[in-house]
């Protein structure tokens, strides 16, 4: 498909009812919060409810509305559909240490990397599943953490063969310990591999629905950079493996000819991002990509970013016929004002010559 055929806008997921995950991901500090923020109030506009999801230990999601979230879905404020929550899997890994079965668990986390984020994206599928939101938008940590996050099922399938290893090997011997130290029956086998089988069971159902092109898709998020073009390669191809749909680029922080004004420096900045933009459009012709300005200030509160979502809607148009029109006025005003000024001072100093 011709690169110029797709139009650079978001629009095509506004318009995919049949929606229920949305993820928002790439390199980090290239503006996945701001958009994935736009992209559920857009997406409130035309459904009925929407959870905007923050899995990034950072937490930039309460910055972006400039409200305080937790884990528990908090209505966003100035809507009647929008929620958002913070998860952070450390936290609610620490929430496993406890004693008995909680106190094995934990410490079967730090035998299995993942686990725990495993086990507390489970249990916050869980939580979510039972709300009836129409989409569920992911703001998600840096690339890294997303494609672990895909890996879950493979994670906790390791849990449970460890689980069963240590049954086979020290079965009775768990037993007389757990009844030695006080640990009660809740510390038996079968319902530790029954809690880890729950959560394997769950995190297969979601990862089914996410391999669902009708029901997921991943918007990449980068700028136009070489490192930020690297890393939106690596992540396509990760989600091609998993089977994950993607078919929206959000390119950030663009500097537009127009507005450059007469900086050298911008004008070479401008060159090299032209570089990049051109290199994505060639590898991504089948993608939908949208362009975002470079910005003089911080997108953050519920009206700035409503403000800043058109630019998802329609591709930006540069202001550069006005602000050159403005420029024009000014500096011509700025003259005027000048040549009356060296009017007045050649008055006076005739006035000044015939006096004398």
């Amino acid at each position: 498909m011709a690169a110029g055929v797709l139009e650079g806008s978001v629009s095509n997921i506004l318009e995919q009812e049949s929606l229920k995950w949305v993820f928002v991901g790439g390199k980090g500090g290239v503006g996945k919060t701001t958009c994935s923020s736009i992209i559920s109030i857009l997406l409130a506009q035309v459904r009925q409810s929407v959870l905007v999801i923050s899995t990034d230990p950072a937490h930039n999601l309460s910055d972006a509305f400039q409200q305080r979230f937790t884990k528990i879905p908090t209505l966003v404020n100035g809507f009647s559909n929008l929620y958002a929550m913070e998860v952070d899997p450390k936290v609610e890994g620490d929430e496993l240490s406890g004693e008995g079965l909680d106190g094995f668990l934990s410490e079967l986390t730090n035998a299995i990397p993942g686990v725990d984020e495993a086990m507390s994206f489970a249990e916050m599928l869980k939580l979510v599943q039972t709300m009836d939101y129409s989409v569920i938008v992911f703001d998600t940590a840096p690339t890294g953490h997303t494609l672990r996050l895909l890996q879950f099922p493979s994670t906790l399938e390791k849990g449970l063969e460890k689980v069963m290893s240590l049954k086979n090997r020290f079965g009775g011997l768990l037993t007389q310990a757990t009844r030695l130290f006080g640990l009660g029956d809740e510390f038996n086998e079968d319902v530790m591999l029954g809690r880890l089988e729950g959560m394997k069971d769950l995190i297969e159902h979601v990862n089914k629905q996410f391999k669902d092109p009708d029901l997921t898709t991943f918007v990449c998020v980068c700028i136009p950079e070489f490192l930020s073009l690297y890393e939106t390669e690596r992540l396509v191809q990760e989600l091609a493996k998993f089977e994950i749909d993607a078919h929206n680029i959000i390119i950030n922080q663009v500097i537009f000819d127009e507005e450059a004004v007469d900086s050298k420096l911008l004008k070479a900045r401008i060159k090299m991002q032209q570089k990049y933009i051109d290199q994505f459009y060639m590898l991504y012709d089948d993608f939908n990509i949208t362009k975002l300005p470079l910005l003089p200030h911080e997108v953050c509160g519920v009206e700035a970013l409503k403000n800043f979502s058109q630019h998802f809607i329609s591709p930006y148009k540069p202001s550069h016929v006005r602000g050159t029109v403005e420029e024009l006025q000014q500096r011509i005003s700025t003259l005027r004002s000048q040549l009356e000024e060296a009017k007045l001072e050649l008055e006076r100093l005739q006035k000044g010559k015939q006096i004398a």
